[in-house]
């Protein structure tokens, strides 16, 4: 990184992009190879974002923790049993740290490589294609930019009329930094975040309640794909509070009063010693000097993109998180490269058919392309085929029969709309029905493409196999149309 000290630099370059995760670093690497000249600006000292610094990459390494001690617990069943797993935490820290440190340092390489300038610091619209570049080392400068990018992502949000500064409140961020394993643990939103960390604490120690105010746990996902998921947390979890709301909380000595209310019921008062919110994340949009520009969000903070990213400022893109939802990594990626494409002058545009979703709980839980919910509010026939794990030869060797995998098929021409599956490994099998989505294959593609026996990826073959009534394993003769 090159030290700037006079404030009255003036610097330029072809293309600035404002902030370095999976859609910013993606986007700057990718331009660079299409002949730009890139400057990739971020608070963090290498490119990596939240993604990488306090979220995927952290929180999947303690995922696997917990998955290796829920592994040792289980395997008494089979006859071999382990003592009590005596936790290290300094130790686990450490490893988790390594494993961000290792990656995030190949980033830095990678972007020297591109001979893409990276700059730690903050930057401020003056202008659309002029900046206020304020890096953390000191001397701030003006930097004149072609284009702009921006790939400032989101953060946390909070519960609506509850505001204190207690160290035993955690956001998803602070609980991957893993101060200490409370002996009890609310966890407030029984979504993917709230889920996934409920899960490692519960595997380290900790007396976990879930609260989530909707009449499930991860809304929107079907019904199906959950039962599963919900049945294994509910025997790891001490509790799961559906349909019920946090109205107070108040710091003790001896930790958090947290008044919970259950739909219709009276209120009840309840003493942990951490909680963790994880209702959502809103998008950073703000404080980066849009009124300058001629960029507009809307009411909740998203910059309003088409669908080459390009936002109401022909200068200026938005990728990622602060420019609408799915919050995933993937997504951002993606439209990180279609926006450089678009800046060289590529004709592209990010019309995706499928975007999957995985949450690493235990088990997983995996979807693209169309969803059975969706179907059923666009009032769209669909077929619908679900293959039980327990008739999965692999599954059974694993003892994890408690999967599913479902395809969702159009009935006239029989393409495949979409894919879902909860089980062992679910985020690595959701891919098959990324492609399948994507390429338009349809149910006989599947069914005639030989899959390696005994494996998981077998049960897409076989739930392929279902809608003509040929699965070898599972009786389910074809129904009259």
């Amino acid at each position: 990184m090159n030290k700037r000290n006079d404030t009255t630099e003036r610097k330029s370059t072809q293309l600035a992009v404002i902030g370095a995760g999976p859609g910013g670093y993606a986007a700057a690497f990718l331009a660079a190879d299409l002949g730009l000249t890139v400057t990739l600006i971020d608070t963090e000292p290498d490119p990596g974002g939240v993604c990488l610094f306090r979220g995927c990459i952290p929180s999947k390494a303690l995922l696997h923790v917990a998955k290796l001690l829920a592994e040792a617990r289980a395997a008494a069943e089979w006859g071999i049993r382990f003592g009590e797993p005596d936790i290290d935490l300094a130790t686990l820290r450490k490893w988790k740290e390594g494993v961000v440190g290792q990656l995030t340092g190949g980033l830095g390489q990678l972007a020297r490589q591109h001979k893409v300038d990276f700059i730690q610091g903050r930057a401020h619209f003056r202008a659309a294609r002029q900046l206020r570049i304020s890096p953390v080392e000191g001397g701030a400068f003006d930097l004149s930019c072609e284009h702009v990018i921006l790939a400032t992502g989101s953060r946390p949000s909070h519960i609506p009329g509850i505001e204190t500064d207690s160290r035993r409140i955690l956001d998803s961020s602070r609980a991957l930094e893993l101060e200490k394993i409370p002996s009890t643990l609310l966890v407030v939103g029984g979504g993917y975040i709230g889920l996934e960390m409920g899960t490692v604490y519960a595997a380290l120690g900790s007396r976990v309640t879930v609260v989530e105010m909707m009449d499930g746990l991860l809304p929107g996902v079907d019904r199906d794909l959950i039962k599963p998921v919900q049945k294994s947390l509910a025997e790891r979890f001490d509790r799961i509070l559906l349909q019920a709301r946090v109205e107070n909380m108040a710091e003790k000595r001896d930790g958090l009063e947290v008044t919970i209310r259950p739909e219709g019921d009276d209120a009840v008062t309840e003493r942990f010693d951490a909680v963790l919110v994880a209702i959502g994340r809103r998008p950073n949009s703000a404080d980066l000097g849009l009124e300058n520009t001629g960029v507009k969000t809307d009411e909740r903070g998203f910059i309003q993109v088409n669908p080459q990213r390009r936002t109401h400022d022909p200068a200026i893109y938005a990728i990622g998180d602060v420019a609408g939802e799915p919050m995933l990594a993937h997504k951002a990626t993606h439209e990180g490269r279609v926006a450089a494409e678009a800046i060289a002058g590529h004709k592209t545009a990010f019309e995706p058919r499928a975007i999957p979703a995985v949450v690493f709980t235990d088990p997983e839980l995996a979807w693209c392309g169309l969803t059975e919910n969706e179907a059923r509010a666009q009032d769209r026939r669909v077929e619908i085929v679900r293959f039980p794990w327990a008739a999965s030869g692999r599954a059974l060797t694993m003892g994890r029969p408690d999967g599913l995998t479902k395809l969702l098929i159009d009935p006239d021409t029989e393409r495949i709309l979409g894919m879902g599956v909860v089980g062992a490994g679910a985020g690595e099998l959701i891919a098959e029905g990324v492609l399948a989505v994507e390429m338009a294959a349809l149910a006989t593609d599947l069914k005639l493409s030989i899959h390696p026996h005994p494996t998981l990826s077998e049960t897409v073959m076989e739930a392929a196999e279902m809608l003509f009534g040929q699965s070898t394993h599972v009786y389910r003769p074809r129904r009259r149309r």
